[in-house]
This record gives structure tokens, C-alpha cells and sequence, in this order.
């Protein structure tokens, strides 16, 4: 008896995980992809890596909206591209300002 109650929690347990429940998406997804959107806002990316910056914004949205909307693999899936893109938006402002600042540093000369 208690060994089928054991296995049904642990299905049931498993079942959830797999199918990416709200909390599970949230947290393992969309969050990082959120702080990932913010860091590269707060390094400059909407002056100096815009359409990476703004691309990654709307896939975290769409996440958001997934998320809520329990579409779950969706939010996923849209949590993974705001990230790439957020990162690619933070390497691209870095790049951005480091020509920037060896410009400056030629002039100085």
C-alpha cells in the first residue's frame, strides 16, 4: 500500500517537473532571462546594441505572457532567446564603448 502511494507522489512529483509547472518556469527561466534583459539595459544596450537590446525585451515579454497564459514550453522558449540575446546585447555594448573609448584615447594622444 504505501509503496503505490510512494510511486504516485514520485510520478506525480516527476510529472510536474516535466511538464515545467509556473513556478518551476519562472524561476529557472524567465527570471535569469529577466535579470540578463537588465543587466544589459543598465551597461547601455538600448543606445549602443538597440535591436539586440529591444528583440531581447520582446521574447521576455512574450515569456511573461507564455508563462501566464500556462504555455509553458512557449515561455521557455522564449525565455532562452531573450537571454542569448540579452547577453549578446551586453557583449555588443562593451564592445561598443571600448571602441569608444579608444577613439578617445587616440585623440588624447
Amino acid at each position: 500500500m504505501f509503496a503505490a502511494l510512494r510511486l504516485a507522489v514520485v510520478v506525480t512529483v516527476l510529472a510536474s517537473a516535466a511538464s515545467g509547472c509556473a513556478p518551476t518556469v519562472y524561476s529557472v527561466h524567465v527570471l535569469p532571462a529577466a535579470r540578463v534583459v537588465e543587466e544589459a539595459e543598465l551597461a547601455g544596450a538600448a543606445e549602443h546594441a538597440p535591436y539586440e537590446y529591444h528583440f531581447a525585451r520582446v521574447h521576455l515579454e512574450q515569456a511573461r505572457v507564455a508563462a501566464a497564459e500556462s504555455a509553458y514550453q512557449d515561455a521557455i522558449r522564449y525565455a532562452k532567446v531573450a537571454a542569448e540575446h540579452g547577453r549578446l546585447a551586453q557583449r555588443r555594448t562593451r564592445e561598443a564603448l571600448g571602441a569608444a573609448r579608444d577613439r578617445d584615447d587616440e585623440e588624447n594622444r
